[in-house]
């Protein structure tokens, strides 16, 4: 069987064909010498990942393929495996040399692999734009937030949506009881206040037995007890 390719066939079609499972022998790398198809990097996409793409012709296309549809490479299952991998490592290759704006946009879709570098990075823009991300949960947040905590991890955990979960609260404190006393950590006994407040009082109470920092402690106990009222 033999399929023809543009401009005989029309460009929506031509992406469809690149979706089929089973394309003819040779068809893909006929589709990736086309002029046109250097102009439209979507469609590169499609061929790089294809999971009857060559090693060789998927190793010549994703180096001219720009960071997003990388990305989407990479958080596609039905990519084949290798495309996958190796998207993930050109996107780490390219993390280095990304531009400031580059990185803030970057930071939402980043891939799971990239989570811990994006997550070091000291510039809280970038740091909200990966807290807004849409596949990360509490649990691969808890994982990350880990001492030494710096200020522009808390910073940015502070203007968060994840500012009214117990489950990051504690965690935050945790990080932020093994942070303080470091030289130079940057960080404030105040930048515990919001995230003890966000406790029960039960919680507060257990999140306190577990802290050593002889402030923090004390602040979070100090919380923990309810308010008397006077006579």
């Amino acid at each position: 069987m033999e399929w023809s390719l543009p401009p005989e066939l029309a460009w929506p079609q031509f992406l469809r064909l690149l979706r089929y499972p089973a394309p003819p022998k040779g068809w893909l790398e006929a589709a990736a010498d086309l002029p046109d198809i250097r102009k439209r990097p979507l469609l590169l996409r499609w061929i790089a990942q294809h999971p009857k793409s060559p090693a060789h012709l998927r190793m010549r296309l994703l180096p001219r393929l720009p960071w997003r549809a990388l990305v989407a490479i990479a958080q596609d299952a039905s990519a084949h495996p290798q495309a996958r991998s190796h998207s993930v490592e050109r996107l780490q290759a390219l993390w280095g040399g990304m531009t400031l704006g580059e990185r803030r946009s970057f930071a939402i879709h980043a891939p799971r692999p990239m989570w811990e570098a994006v997550w070091k990075v000291r510039d809280t823009g970038i740091l909200a734009a990966f807290l807004a991300h849409p596949k990360l949960g509490p649990e691969p947040l808890c994982a990350l937030i880990q001492p030494p905590m710096s200020p522009f991890q808390a910073m940015a955990l502070q203007r968060s949506r994840w500012r009214e979960s117990s489950l990051i609260a504690e965690q935050v404190l945790v990080a932020l009881d093994q942070s303080l006393a470091l030289p130079e950590s940057g960080l404030v006994l105040g930048m515990a206040a919001s995230w003890i407040r966000t406790l029960s009082m039960e919680e507060r109470l257990n999140a306190a037995n577990r802290l050593t920092h002889p402030a923090l402690r004390k602040m979070t106990r100090a919380w923990a007890m309810p308010i008397q009222d006077e006579d």
